[in-house]
């Protein structure tokens, strides 16, 4: 059948948190928007991105988490490409000297 079929299981209804959830209190936002309102301004936008700092979303980025990020995957590839590199050159040499 075609969506919007009409038997009301809300299946391809998009559900959207509620935006009073997210406050930027204890985030980075709140020293922004302080800064802003020692100029007059305020930020009415803040409290959507506020979910970034927020929960599950929030991580901390260090020097380390970006070195290491692929480091385990990178070392098996190198290791399996070293013994394949082995395995062939010993069996050249194998050739070379017969």
């Amino acid at each position: 059948m075609a969506p919007g079929h009409g038997h009301g299981h809300d299946h391809d209804k998009l559900h959207l948190p509620d935006y009073r959830q997210w406050k930027i209190e204890g985030t980075p936002l709140e020293l922004v928007q302080k800064k802003l309102a020692t100029k007059g301004l305020r930020d009415p936008w803040a409290r959507n991105e506020a979910w970034r700092y927020m929960g599950g979303f929030a991580h901390d980025i260090t020097f380390m988490s970006v070195v290491l990020k692929g480091f385990k995957w990178g070392f098996a590839a190198f290791v399996v490409a070293a013994g394949a590199e082995y395995f062939l050159t010993s069996q050249d040499d194998d050739k070379k000297h017969h």
